[in-house]
């Protein structure tokens, strides 16, 4: 599913206009993103937790030569899922 048919189901389900239910998604997904750069973590209990995790500094190879790389040290979003959406997937 794309974003556009997730804007067509959530306004259909809703009774609003397309137009809105984009606003809303943007919206949603705006909060979302400012929330997890100020470092703060999402909690939507029985859907999941998205949360920004630090990553440290470490060697890799390159896969073309073999040759030893340094990756730098990075943040990474991860998302948890939590337990009514893991047992709707696996029902």
């Amino acid at each position: 599913m794309n974003k556009a048919e997730l804007v067509d189901n959530v306004a259909e389900k809703t009774g609003s206009p397309k137009a809105e239910a984009g606003r809303v998604l943007d919206a949603y997904l705006e909060e979302i993103t400012h929330a997890l750069t100020k470092g703060e973590q999402i909690v939507l209990v029985g859907f999941g937790t998205f949360k920004v995790s630090d990553r440290a500094a470490r060697t890799g190879r390159n896969p073309q030569t073999g040759e030893p790389i340094q990756i730098a040290a990075s943040k990474a979003v991860t998302f948890k899922t939590g337990k009514a959406l893991k047992d709707a997937v696996n029902a």
